[in-house]
């Protein structure tokens, strides 16, 4: 079990924080407020945490007005727990109810906007989802005719991509428990056991080093190497020659880990070794560029340049790193394409990965936060040979 966790939740001074934030931001954009509809966006400014949000039978509305606390607008079987947050104005339907799941509520909120002809923000873009009915949406809509709708998404996203201290403690505290889990491997797992046995046995270590879940466990193990790494796991005992890597994502208090890591199984190839000291060697020099006022796209080419001694395509896989924190996967992506400038705070993946041999692929992942004097490692760093089991 890890010692000294931190505390659960947050004060009502980080939500109030958070808020203050996105509502200078709104006085910027010209928005009297934000309509929030999906769980990392409603939790991170109300702290509310459930299960629930896997059930796809009712909508969730959060209103973030331009001044003063947030507005829920969710089914009653929330308002329980709802009201065990910072928020005051809770406003709650019999759900569900298809022919008004929460519109009405909605439509009566937005109304005096709408009739003063202002500017909301909805998140548009990239990495969002409407998590309502289209055809209650298109109701609301045609309801609320005055109501300028802009995308708010850029702004939401860059709120989320620099962390709190308070944020940051609990990332650490689960990248510790991954690490700790990883550790482990070597003493839980043997040549003969079936990957789903692997899979299951991953999962009840990571309970027991003190993880709330571990929602995302992928990986592989194959002769010499792998060519896939997000399939699930299959009955096939491990061999002699495999390579084995799992990717976790791990979490506590809401909060993710995201890394992997890759073992040889009985004896490994030069190529492989080579593949493995390449990958970790490209880890390094993101390490090295992660630093503020760098860019992703910086970021991306630092690793790629190591990479390509090997593998000149990078592996295809189109980025070599993401942000992390509510969700296993957040803005910015180190890709050539993102201009994203890091800051202090920022919680980021670094995911190398290149092709070898004949059509065998290899990935390597740390977590990290940025700081004004570089980067520092959330996870416990990777051996820099590939362990064999």
């Amino acid at each position: 079990m890890q010692p000294s966790a931190p505390e659960r939740g947050f004060p009502e001074a980080e939500f109030s924080a958070r808020t203050a934030k996105a509502q200078d931001r709104m006085i910027q954009d010209g928005l009297a407020g934000l309509l929030l509809m999906t769980e990392p966006e409603v939790t991170y400014f109300t702290g509310f945490q459930t299960l629930f949000w896997q059930s796809p039978t009712r909508p969730w509305f959060l209103f973030v007005p331009a001044a003063g606390k947030p507005i829920a607008i969710i089914p009653e079987i929330g308002a329980e727990l709802m009201h065990q947050t910072w928020l005051d104005d809770i406003r709650t339907w019999s759900a569900p109810c298809p022919k008004d799941d929460g519109i009405s509520l909605l439509t009566d909120l937005l109304a005096p906007l709408a009739k003063a002809g202002d500017r909301i923000g909805v998140m548009k873009g990239h990495e969002t989802q409407l998590r309502m009915p289209l055809g209650d949406w298109e109701r609301l809509v045609v309801d609320l005719p005055g109501l300028h709708i802009a995308d708010a998404t850029r702004m939401v996203q860059h709120l989320r991509m620099v962390k709190s201290e308070a944020e940051i403690e609990k990332l650490a505290h689960i990248c510790a428990i991954g690490s700790a889990t990883f550790a482990r491997v070597p003493d839980i797992v043997s040549e003969g056991m079936p990957l789903e046995d692997v899979f299951r046995a991953f999962r009840r270590e990571a309970l027991a080093q003190g993880a709330d879940n571990a929602p995302y466990l992928v990986g592989t193990a194959a002769p010499g190497g792998y060519a896939d790494v997000i399939s699930p796991p299959s009955s096939r005992p491990l061999q002699a020659g495999d390579v084995m890597m799992l990717d976790t994502g791990c979490v506590w208090d809401g909060y993710f880990c995201d890394f992997d890591r890759n073992w040889a199984i009985g004896h490994v190839t030069d190529a492989t070794r080579r593949a493995y000291d390449t990958l970790w060697r490209a880890t390094e020099a993101g390490l090295e560029a992660a630093i503020p006022g760098n860019t992703c796209k910086n970021l991306f080419r630092a690793m790629s340049e190591v990479i390509a001694e090997i593998d000149p395509s990078g592996g295809d896989i189109g980025r070599l790193g993401h942000g992390l924190g509510l969700q296993l996967t957040e803005q910015p992506s180190h890709a050539a394409f993102d201009e994203t400038v890091l800051e202090d705070g920022m919680v980021l993946t670094l995911e190398p990965s290149l092709s070898y041999g004949s059509g065998l692929m290899m990935v390597h992942e740390e977590n990290i936060v940025v700081r004004k004097h570089g980067a520092e490692l959330l996870t416990t760093r990777a051996p820099q040979s590939l362990i064999v089991i």
